[in-house]
């Protein structure tokens, strides 16, 4: 069964624990959870505020230092998406539930209840913006960007798997495969679901308030209950159907619904305002990032803090480890510091623009008495979208269309948030059973359901603030743990962490005209598969012969496109030594790459071999048999006197 016990089984008590409590005592659980978040936000308010400022500071050094052209893979590899597909697939990152709910419901409140000054003004409308910007710039994306590029880096250029434990492999070596490893990704894997069920809370909360506006559906916990069991329904058949004909599709869809939607709002609206306040919304967030980075209101306490920027703090942090993974896979390749750039920007300036289409429309209404937008939000937060939508043209369409966006949205998030807690329970397992998504996917939708009958909007943001806690902890070392592997590198030497503990064992002599072929050549995927499965697999089988006789016990496992060799060696870990085909774009542009070009003839493909131990992909392609055999017991004694010195 591809599950790692102690992370799966541990989660999963936790999680349903926590889910029964909540709808037993539902009472006990909102006290609970009130006093949770006073105790949080009055003794480690702090906490949150330093780390994420923290964070930002961080990854803009990584950007700005020399580690800024490490590359995420082995030195020559390539990006696996032109700048256009990448830029495309971290807009669709930035999108969410979220900048649905909140894309008019922050700044008006923020409008009608600023943290300072009069409300209802002039100066509180130009402060709102500047306030949810804050909230939705480059802070969160920050955060998303120390788990991806840890993810990244020690997954696709050390060659860990690809869960949060990884990040911590400088810090505590080999320990990360024991009970310390398994506590990092429960953790991880608590604060997702946390992450998640808020967003579905919220998420829920809207459609209920839409259904409500078009066929008169009451607004109450039953009916949103009633509407997270069928949408959690409609997220386990996405599950089933896997990812291209599931998520992919519903991404896409949410994608083109989402650009339609704030077209028509630019447009309907005053455009030429919407524009020019963009401008300046986004000149007065710089003005004010520092100032605001470390506002505490330590001299005069306010509420305002604890509830939205402690809670986004903490939203941010229990989805980093979601986001973080899905920006991490699609980055290999890049430096580190395209990376921090494309991603700390780009759907940061996006978020920008929808928050002001629809904030400064939402302001604009109410301050010029069209509709009141503010009075609704201090009754019923989820209204206000739909209240705008009814002061524009065809109010009814677009609030149609708005409805079933976030539902679509609801979908994608479930599932995507099960993929990514099923990755981290099972080990980074390539094929985990689909029944472990439908799991996670079904836990997560009753999460969000236990959340609101044990106290609504503020249930959901004492779980984001609370269950953030250890993970931003967590993130602390991962930085740490980081900035030591980038330290070890230098310009020239190998990315092998083990590379200088042992001398390299001298190399089979390799013909010089065969080795110049072999680099300069390009192969088409056939071609690797036969050197695979006539050299690799025959040099691999060969060694485990011979281990075997010397009274190992080695595991040979061979398919198309891969073959491994996994000697057991008891609590000191497993060796594995695995040679993958590997497909690299060519030199040329590349538009908008769908899943079928990625099998086109644009791309050549090259025989990568790995040990463990964090040893970087290193290219085999051409080697000889007795090369091969050389290269896998020279790494197999780096792994042997690693074992004796520790």
């Amino acid at each position: 069964m591809a599950v790692n016990p102690p992370v799966f089984f541990t989660s999963a008590v936790l999680i349903l624990a926590f889910a029964l409590a909540a709808v037993l005592a539902p009472k006990r659980a909102e006290r609970i959870f009130t006093h949770v978040q006073e105790f949080l936000v009055q003794n480690f308010g702090w906490f949150y505020i330093l780390a994420v400022a923290g964070f930002l500071v961080f990854v803009i050094f990584l950007m700005l230092s020399r580690h800024g052209n490490i590359k995420l893979g082995p030195d020559d590899s390539e990006p696996e998406y032109s700048y256009l597909s990448w830029f495309a697939m971290l807009f669709s990152a930035g999108m969410g539930i979220g900048l649905v709910f909140f894309g008019v419901a922050e700044p008006i409140q923020h409008f009608a209840s600023p943290p300072s000054g009069e409300p209802g003004s002039i100066d509180a409308a130009r402060r709102a913006l500047v306030l949810t910007f804050f909230h939705w710039g480059v802070h969160a994306w920050a955060v998303y960007i120390v788990v991806g590029l840890a993810l990244a880096y020690f997954s696709f250029r050390r060659g860990l798997p690809l869960t949060i434990r990884s990040a911590l492999f400088p810090l505590i070596g080999r320990k990360i495969n024991g009970p310390i490893g398994d506590a990092i990704d429960i953790f991880a894997v608590l604060g997702t679901m946390f992450g998640v069920a808020t967003s579905l809370g919220l998420g829920v909360l809207q459609v209920n308030a839409g259904f409500s506006y078009l066929f008169g559906l009451p607004i109450d916990t039953a009916v949103q209950l009633v509407l997270i069991a069928v949408i959690t329904a409609l997220a386990t058949l996405s599950v089933v159907l896997g990812l291209d004909k599931g998520v992919k599709r519903l991404s896409e869809l949410n994608i083109i619904m989402a650009v339609l939607l704030l077209g028509f709002v630019l447009f309907a609206g005053s455009t030429v305002f919407l524009l020019q306040a963009y401008v300046q919304n986004i000149g007065a967030y710089l003005g004010a990032l520092v100032s605001r980075t470390f506002r505490m209101y330590a001299y005069e306490p306010n509420p305002w803090l604890a509830d939205w920027t402690l809670f986004y703090w903490g939203w941010w942090i229990a989805w980093s480890p979601f986001v973080g993974m899905f920006i991490a896979r699609i980055s290999r390749g890049r430096t580190i510091r395209e990376f921090v750039g494309g991603v700390l920007l780009v759907p940061a300036l996006f978020t920008f623009l929808w928050m002001t289409v629809f904030g400064n429309t939402a302001i604009a209404l109410d301050m010029s008495g069209v509709a009141p937008i503010a009075e609704t939000v201090k009754n019923n937060m989820p209204v206000a979208l739909f209240e705008t939508l009814q002061a524009l043209p065809f109010g009814t369409i677009t609030s149609f269309i708005a409805t079933i966006l976030i539902v679509t949205f609801f979908v994608t998030s479930a599932d995507s948030g099960a993929l990514v807690i099923d990755m981290i329970t099972s080990g980074a397992a390539e094929n985990p059973p689909v029944w472990q998504r439908i799991f996670w996917a079904v836990c997560a939708g009753g999460i969000a359901a236990a959340l609101l009958v044990a106290g609504g909007l503020d249930a959901l943001q004492t779980a984001a603030i609370a269950s953030a806690l250890p993970f931003a902890i967590i993130m602390v070392f991962m930085c740490y743990g980081l900035l030591k592997a980038l330290n070890g590198e230098r310009e020239g030497e190998t990315s092998d962490l083990s590379a200088s503990l042992t001398p390299s064992a001298p190399r089979a002599e390799m013909n010089w005209q065969r080795r110049l072929g072999a680099i300069a050549g390009v192969f088409h995927e056939a071609e690797i598969d036969a050197f695979l499965t006539d050299t690799v697999s025959p040099a691999l089988d060969a060694v485990a012969d011979e281990m075997r006789d010397n009274g190992l016990v080695p595991e040979l496992d061979a398919d198309k496109g891969h073959v491994r060799l996994v000697v057991a060696h008891g609590d000191r870990g497993d060796f594995v030594y695995q040679v993958r085909s590997r497909p690299y774009l060519k030199p040329s542009f590349v538009w908008a790459e769908t899943r079928k070009s990625h099998d086109s003839e644009r791309r050549h493909f090259r025989a990568m071999a790995q040990a463990s131990d964090a040893s970087a992909p290193h290219d085999v392609t051409g080697f000889s048999r007795a090369q091969v055999i050389d290269d896998l017991l020279t790494r197999y004694g780096r792994f042997r006197h690693l074992r004796r010195i520790s």
